[in-house]
């Protein structure tokens, strides 16, 4: 037992303390946290378009006169749903290394195009969560506030949208905890996040088991913490029920 612990003690120092090897995975946590946090605004703000966008055509599909701006707003619903089908049909692995070699195959800037590549890719999750939303909003909400006289606009924004914000909450939380997992990835571009972190202590001590072990405990530590808050958030939420 005291020569595997003196092997461990060994490996432990080769791996983490010599050299300050514990600082590439230091380095790589901060790339992960801010390639997810950046992404999941993006993937927010691009959900919350497309969301409203599709809810809007498909609510007022009946009885819509065909008009230029209808046909407009046709062509804007075709345009989603194309976006919808590649970024959810394709993986993401895939995506990243298409907008980084060939779409900005000039930048240099790896933390931010990957930013991007997985924001457009959370986009399209988080557009069917909120879609999901909005379509389950009952239509008396939507006639009452325009019985209060409000527009479509002044309706979805002061009646349907915090409720709908309520409801999908805990759901777009689970999906930032997904993307966090996702990035792990984002080493195929060389960004040296968490996982490349690991991989690059891997390739100059020849030991594969801690350097692993290391990464996939401090992703499993972040997603603890996250789930947490998630789980304080849905406890909050239906309270505010009663």
């Amino acid at each position: 037992m005291q020569e595997w612990f003196a092997s461990f003690a060994a490996d432990f120092e080769n791996n983490f303390i010599k050299a300050n090897r514990w600082k590439f995975l230091l380095d790589g946590l901060g790339n992960t946290l801010i390639i997810t946090l950046l992404a999941g605004v993006i993937g927010v703000i691009i959900g919350v378009i497309i969301a409203t966008v599709r809810s809007t055509y498909d609510k007022t599909a009946d009885g819509a006169r065909k008009t230029a701006g209808r046909r407009l707003f046709a062509i804007a619903d075709g345009f989603c749903r194309f976006y919808l089908t590649i970024f959810r049909g394709t993986p993401v692995v895939v995506q990243l290394m298409f907008i980084y070699f060939v779409v900005f195959a000039w930048s240099d800037n790896g933390v931010m195009v990957a930013s991007l590549a997985f924001g457009l890719n959370s986009g399209a999750y988080v557009a069917e969560i909120i879609r999901g939303g909005i379509m389950s909003i009952d239509n008396g909400q939507f006639e009452a506030g325009r019985s209060l006289g409000f527009n479509y606009l002044q309706t979805m924004c002061y009646v349907v949208v915090p409720q709908v914000i309520k409801n999908v909450l805990p759901a777009l939380a689970n999906e930032f905890i997904a993307l966090l997992k996702e990035t792990s990835v984002a080493g195929y571009v060389a960004v040296q996040d968490l996982t490349k972190g690991g991989d690059i202590i891997r390739s100059r001590t020849y030991s594969p088991f801690l350097p692993l072990v290391a990464v996939a405990l401090i992703y499993l530590v972040l997603v603890i913490f996250f789930t947490k808050l998630v789980g304080i958030l849905e406890r909050r939420l239906r309270e505010s029920d009663h």
